[in-house]
């Protein structure tokens, strides 16, 4: 997978202390980076959902030019959405 994902986000994870992908990355992350597209993935708290989903996007956007927002994250506490917010920008760290 390492392959089709940007070297830059790949140096930031591993920064990052990411050992592998877990199941939920495993199955989410070549999906979204084979084409964008909605996907709807369940999977228990602290099993990586963030990165499953994240990686991709920001991966997307590193290989683009965008006009106006690229992307919106939808999170149900405002809590939550600093947490996404901060995990999203360490992965891009070397963007």
């Amino acid at each position: 997978m390492q392959e089709t994902v940007n070297q830059n986000i790949i140096a930031a994870l591993e920064d990052l202390d990411f050992n592998g992908w877990t199941p939920i990355q495993e199955k989410v992350i070549p999906v979204l980076l084979r084409k964008s597209t909605d996907l709807i993935a369940l999977a228990q708290t602290g099993t990586g959902k963030t990165a499953a989903y994240g990686v991709p996007l920001i991966n997307d956007i590193a290989d683009s030019r965008y006009a106006l927002t690229p992307a919106v994250v939808l999170s149900p506490t405002r809590e939550l959405c600093i947490q996404i917010a901060e995990t999203l920008n360490s992965f891009a760290y070397y963007l």
